[in-house]
């Protein structure tokens, strides 16, 4: 089995190989490669030591051209010598782990030596690095055996832990012990449920087993590496994995709140299941997107808080939406979420119950004015997403009420209908014109004509709103 090489990556490992040195396309690019998907990047792992690289890629824009007695033809012909392409580089990012990257036309390439790796104390950083002249010992030191994989044009493929097989099988599996490779980096407990999820793939029994008595080794990973793994997981193919993240103990050190859901009832004709079951479901129903997939994570994660049971023995789950919106506020902070990707998706959890009835334009608009503009058409999807993880009790007709609701909200589109401030057809330089005093009264005045424009959207013209005005109706 061969693969193919990017032109700038087989460049620099023959110029490697030229100057004496081992250099093979190592990790994620190979694993992609062979599945026949679109590496993101391309790492380089070499037996050059790092200023041995930074030596041989010392080329064009460097001082030590550019001596006196030279003439310009006589650098750029250096240049093409030493070079293929017109710029090349290096740039010391991670020199101290044996990293550097490797500039070509203005696109990197990680460049690492092979490397043994010290006793880890922080479940996350070895304490030192050691540079060595043999790959498998580099190979060995990696998280799972589909990321142990080497390969370039002259040697093939070097597979020591059989990461091939695996792709075949199908299986996510540790390089050597799990209980290793977890205890020198905790957050690849995450990962290990993430690429499953990213590949269709399934964890190798041992690698899963190993994963609940170190799961509390994740409260020493920050919670940007975590939300990042969290994201990816939720986006992928397969974001129902996120039920290993729970069944294996992680929820409980970083989202408990998930855990409280996957343990909490549903005694209610709407729903089977409890409500985090309900929510991986909704999930899978959602397209794949990051502030929907979020959305729809933490939708119903007030459930358990708000659960009160009736006489009869039926759940209730009242003001949910709202206290779930406060509440994802809260671990989205928890969790280093920017604020933009937060206020999406607490705007959507406060929306997802809202349901205006009857469906007129009138109730539409006022939805749409309630809920916020910009939560749709997403809303939309958050709906339905959310009916056919239920039971099949009145499903049929709820989805039917979201199709009317957004046909309604298609046509008020159409018609460009005033729904906001901001398409009014007055504003506040026009009524001071008219005779009005500047202050908070101006923006009463306004919210005032918004909210008869929500009623009759015909009376959104600059001489109707005016004249009403004038008349003292505001």
């Amino acid at each position: 089995m061969k693969i193919s090489l990017p032109e700038k990556v087989s460049f620099i490992i023959k110029e490697l190989q030229k100057n004496g040195h081992d250099a093979y396309a190592v990790g994620g690019c190979v694993r992609d490669s062979v599945l026949g998907r679109e590496p993101q990047d391309w790492d380089i792992t070499t037996s050059a030591k790092p200023e041995q690289v930074k030596e041989i890629f010392h080329y064009a824009g460097n001082a030590d051209f550019r001596i006196t007695d030279t003439s310009e033809d006589e650098v750029m012909q250096e240049r093409e010598n030493r070079c293929a392409f017109s710029h090349c580089y290096t740039i010391d990012t991670g020199i101290q782990h044996g990293t550097v990257t490797v500039m070509v036309d203005r696109e990197g390439f990680e460049v690492t030596t092979y490397r043994i790796d010290g006793e880890y104390e922080d479940a996350r950083h070895p304490k030192s690095v050691v540079f060595t002249e043999n790959l498998l010992e580099d190979l060995k030191r990696r998280d799972f055996t589909i990321n142990a994989m080497a390969y370039n044009d002259e040697i093939g493929f070097v597979d020591a832990f059989d990461g091939l097989g695996d792709l075949k099988r199908g299986i996510v599996r540790c390089v050597g012990r799990p209980e290793d490779r977890f205890q020198e980096d905790a957050l690849r407990m995450m990962r290990a449920v993430r690429f499953a999820a990213q590949l269709g793939f399934q964890m190798d029994p041992v690698t899963r087993e190993a994963i609940g008595p170190l799961a509390g080794n994740l409260a020493k990973i920050s919670a940007e590496r975590i939300q990042a793994e969290l994201v990816k997981l939720l986006v992928s193919p397969h974001p129902e994995e996120i039920r290993e993240v729970y069944e294996t103990g992680m929820a409980d050190v970083f989202l408990p709140e998930f855990s409280a859901m996957m343990r909490t009832p549903q005694h209610n004709p709407h729903h089977c299941g409890t409500v985090g079951e309900h929510t991986i479901w909704s999930l899978v129903q959602v397209p794949q997107d990051r502030v929907l997939r979020l959305a729809m994570l933490f939708h119903d994660v007030a459930k358990p808080v708000c659960l009160k049971t009736d006489a009869e023995g039926v759940d209730h789950f009242h003001g949910h939406p709202q206290m779930g919106a406060e509440m994802t506020g809260r671990i989205m902070r928890r969790l280093r979420f920017d604020n933009d990707t937060t206020a999406r998706v607490k705007a959507l959890i406060r929306a997802h119950d809202d349901r205006p009835l009857p469906l007129t334009e009138r109730n539409v608009r006022r939805a749409i004015y309630r809920n916020g503009e910009a939560q749709y058409p997403d809303l939309f999807a958050v709906k339905r997403a959310d009916i056919l993880a239920q039971s099949d009790y009145l499903q049929k007709e709820k989805l039917e009420y979201v199709d009317q609701y957004e046909q309604i909200y298609n046509e008020i589109q159409e018609k460009a209908q005033c729904l906001s401030l901001k398409n009014l057809a007055v504003n506040g330089s026009d009524l001071i014109a008219a005779g009005a005093t500047p202050g908070r009264e101006i923006g009463r005045v306004l919210d005032l004509m918004l909210q008869d424009i929500l009623d009759e959207p015909e009376m959104n013209t600059r001489e109707i709103l005016l004249g009403r005005f004038r008349e003292g109706r505001y």
